[in-house]
């Protein structure tokens, strides 16, 4: 397996500057997922890892060697795609040792590799078919098994998942998971689900405008999201934000004014608060509680109300105009127009300055 390095790179097509200035290590053995909304620059960053696209300045590094300049196929990376690519006069057996055939790997070596893959990834009584005989899961399968034979050093997913449905996905996304702790492989997985992200990774990197925005476990980056784009992005259903004023700051906390004289006691201290400067409030769905009439809590009117059996989902609209989701218990029998007041867990709240920037110690 293999540390990747990326040090100042930059990608540019023309006068638009697509990657900009990225400064990451991906360390061995580490499932790192790379995410963000479409546009943001991952697919492009994982193609100059890959070495399908050039890097315009900046260096990257696999083992501390520097392999800009080395080809795709010299650099000991697999890449898996969207699309299965799959050639369908093949069987599953020549689809995944085709590349060992074209590296001149002799063919009981090739046989023995194929039937590792096999084995690891449940194929072994699909050898002999064909693509068109297999359903999307297996064909999947079958693309990592052609990845898993080249005894990579990084293993690249592209999106491999998108184009299966839910269910599948979600049965697809722990089998990549079981994978990645059966082969201790250094895995660089893109994919713009948060979801997968979230459940998947080691470490996420979240990008944005081909910038990256924060690196950390999934837990760190829910926890303590350092921007209000990583406080939106992550967590499902996102974050609501909710608009504010610094009342009073002391030692042990903050008070925050909203409309109607609510007022939220935020319990840590923040040098860069002063009174009067404005903020932004953020509070997960999960971490705000149905309560009676307060000072701290806010008034809301249901609007819509999502059944899921274990859970639902409450979306109000808050006396301040702002659109909110609130988890709640699946048997809750509160109806759309209904008034509610609304408890935040006050160790759990996030706040952010005018920039965006969180205020969390």
């Amino acid at each position: 397996m293999a540390t990747v390095q990326l040090n100042g790179v930059h990608k540019s097509f023309a006068s638009a500057e697509i990657i900009k200035g990225v400064d990451i290590t991906l360390h061995d053995g580490e499932l790192t997922v790379l995410v963000g909304p479409s546009g943001c620059g991952k697919s492009t960053l994982l193609r100059l890892i890959a070495g399908l696209e050039s890097i315009t300045s900046g260096d990257l590094l696999i083992d501390g060697q520097r392999v800009n300049d080395i080809p795709p196929a010299r650099r000991g990376l697999a890449l898996v795609f969207q699309s299965y690519a799959l050639y369908p006069h093949m069987t599953v057996a020549e689809n995944m040792s085709f590349s060992l055939k074209l590296a001149g790997v002799s063919q009981t070596e090739r046989q023995q590799r194929v039937d590792e893959a096999a084995r690891i990834l449940n194929l072994e009584d699909l050898l002999d078919r064909k693509p068109k005989d297999l359903s999307g899961g297996q064909r999947q399968r079958v693309a990592i098994g052609r990845a898993i034979v080249r005894h990579p050093k990084v293993f690249l997913f592209d999106e491999p998942l998108s184009n299966l449905d839910a269910a599948l996905r979600v049965r697809m996304r722990l089998e990549l998971t079981r994978l990645h702790r059966q082969l201790g492989a250094t895995m660089i997985y893109v994919t713009h689900d948060q979801v997968e992200a979230m459940t998947m990774a080691d470490r996420i990197v979240v990008l944005r405008a081909g910038i990256v925005e924060q690196v950390g476990s999934p837990m760190e980056l829910y926890r303590s999201p350092c921007n209000l784009f990583v406080a939106g992005f992550i967590g499902s259903p996102k974050m609501n934000f909710l608009e504010g004023t610094v009342r009073d700051v002391n030692p042990l906390g903050i008070t925050v004014a909203m409309c109607r004289n609510t007022l939220l006691q935020v319990p840590f201290a923040a040098p860069a608060a002063h009174t009067g400067s404005e903020v932004t409030i953020g509070l997960r769905p999960e971490h705000l509680t149905l309560a009676p009439a307060a000072q701290d809590s806010i008034p809301a009117q249901v609007q819509v109300v999502e059944h899921l059996g274990n859970e639902s989902y409450l979306h109000v609209l808050a006396e301040s105009g702002e659109n909110m989701t609130v988890r709640v218990n699946g048997e809750t029998e509160i109806q759309p127009e209904d008034q509610v007041h609304l408890l935040p867990h006050a160790d759990r709240i996030q706040l952010f300055d005018a920039q965006g920037q969180s205020m969390r110690p």
